[in-house]
């Protein structure tokens, strides 16, 4: 839960546990506000406590694990690009990248491009 997220709900929370049940108690409620201002409370209560034990955001990017491990030989010749581990043009994509023990990569020629690792490029 982002901390954001976190003080809106403990805002929410605290007036809804303090707002309708201030006003219906101090008017002389009878047993029905009384039962409703109750549960009111308690929901919001309950809310209040929840938000306080939500763990903050790691701030990590969420999404798929890319993974390399193991790979074969790749080569690349003549302007061409090679890569034996994970590839992220421009940095695009979330979550995480690993690559380990990966095959060899080479290039040959002008332009040509090789990579054994995560290649951001």
């Amino acid at each position: 839960m982002t901390q954001r997220w976190k003080i809106t709900v403990v805002v929410v929370a605290v007036a809804g546990t303090v707002s309708t049940p201030l006003v219906w108690l101090l008017n002389s409620p009878d047993t029905g506000q009384l039962v409703g201002a109750s549960v009111q409370a308690a929901v919001g209560i309950a809310a209040l406590v929840w938000a306080l034990f939500q763990q903050p955001s790691t701030g990590q990017a969420q999404g798929p694990v890319d993974r390399a491990a193991e790979t074969g030989k790749a080569e690349a010749t003549n302007g061409g690009s090679a890569s034996s581990g994970v590839r992220r043009p421009g940095g695009t994509g979330s979550g995480s990248a690993t690559a380990e023990r990966t095959g060899d990569a080479t290039a040959d020629g002008t332009g040509s491009r090789a990579s054994t690792g995560v290649d951001y490029s």
